[in-house]
């Protein structure tokens, strides 16, 4: 019979998640900025840099969840914390050029294995209802990233636009959540889980794969339009005269509005019952808030499309590892929660080389409406292999 004390705290794994997420945002919403400004190289070099870094994310992801499901995940988790710190060390003192692109990528490997470490561990925990747990994952790590971006851009105003002590204090979160792993990430049961089936896999029926791989493939698109948001767009706003602080504000309003919406979908799963329609509507709009910006000129209106967006993404966003979690069999759960962060990772990946293109191929605005229309085809597609495949679906 399973027990609580064969299953991590909900409460520990939302430490662990908040804690990385600062870290996480100390490194990603200006690294574009950083590259284009102060290192002076061009908004396609910026891109590159942030597709390896994303690149190398998609690698950690898979290989992270796929021994998830084999080996102890305490281990593979310190180890990699120790990793991360030792990092945010080196990047301290060598964060210039060609040394910052050079080690972004191994910090995007760690952080990729980390976040799906967190997700897997997710799918063990039974005390709580799937869709609860993943939801506030998903609250945990955006109250992490309103803290970090409200933080990060006055901080690197005052250390006179060096990156260094933005690392010194990334180093400082994950040496915490180190501490926090070492004495409560301790659960015999997943040890345990794979003595007696090393190489057996179980065989997942087609209706789940087709429901599984739609996300994931849909889930990339969706990222390539939703990262213009933290990639191109900080250039876009502060090439209209708006400050970084206002645009990193932006995120701060993320943040709080991801706590506001998280707050009331918890109330509201009670009487959701399905699943996909808070996917579907998550999709569409986050397709809306690029409508938005089509029109977008003051700087109001950059609110009212962050909050659209974000309503979009507390509702689909967290919502579709949770499904994949009821469609997976225990002993293929963190692969496909591998699989999941990793396709994320590369629409992460492609976005800025992607969206670089297209602004300097037309302009901004034939951005925006490419990646409004790509998102309307991902609903489309998403919608019809669903509603056709999930009646079939087994559930686990």
């Amino acid at each position: 019979m399973r027990t609580k004390k064969d299953e991590l705290q909900l409460h520990w794994l939302l430490l662990g998640a908040f804690l990385a997420s600062i870290g996480n945002s100390f490194v990603w919403p200006l690294t574009t900025v950083y590259v284009h400004n102060q290192l002076h190289q061009s908004l396609t070099v910026s891109g590159i840099v942030l597709l390896f870094y994303s690149g190398t994310n998609v690698i950690g992801s898979y290989i992270g969840g796929t021994l998830f499901d084999r080996f102890n995940p305490q281990h593979l988790t310190l180890g990699m914390v120790i990793f991360e710190i030792i990092m945010m060390g080196v990047l301290m003192f060598q964060n210039g050029w060609p040394a910052y692109p050079l080690l972004l990528p191994i910090v995007g490997f760690i952080n990729g294995w980390l976040i799906t470490m967190l997700n897997s561990y997710g799918t063990r925990i039974h005390s709580h209802d799937g869709r609860t747990v993943f939801n506030l994952i998903y609250f945990a790590n955006n109250f992490g990233m309103m803290i970090g971006t409200a933080a990060v851009g006055p901080l690197y105003a005052a250390s006179h636009n060096h990156v260094g002590p933005l690392f010194a204090v990334t180093g400082v979160m994950y040496i915490i959540y180190f501490f926090v792993v070492w004495f409560f990430y301790r659960v015999p049961q997943l040890t345990q889980t794979h003595k007696t089936n090393k190489t057996a896999r179980v065989e997942i029926s087609w209706p789940n794969k087709l429901i599984c791989w739609s996300f994931f493939v849909g889930i990339a698109i969706v990222w390539i339009a939703y990262s213009q948001w933290s990639s191109n767009m900080s250039v876009y706003m502060t090439g209209m005269g708006i400050s970084l602080t206002l645009y990193s504000l932006l995120w701060t309003v993320n943040g709080f509005l991801i706590v506001v919406f998280q707050l009331l979908l918890s109330w509201l799963n009670r009487y959701l019952t399905n699943p996909y329609r808070m996917i579907y509507f998550g999709l569409l709009t986050v397709a809306a808030s690029f409508a938005i910006l089509l029109f977008a000129r003051q700087y109001h209106w950059f609110v009212i499309g962050m909050a659209v967006l974000t309503l979009g993404e507390a509702t689909a966003f967290p919502t579709m590892p949770a499904v994949i979690n009821e469609l997976t069999p225990n002993e293929e759960k963190g692969r496909y929660q591998g699989l999941f962060n990793g396709w994320s990772s590369v629409g992460k990946a492609l976005s800025p080389v992607v969206g670089g293109l297209l602004i300097s191929a037309s302009s901004y605005k034939v951005m925006f409406l490419c990646c409004l229309l790509a998102i309307l085809l991902v609903l489309t597609v998403v919608v019809w292999i669903c509603e056709t495949n999930r009646k079939r679906a087994d559930q686990y």
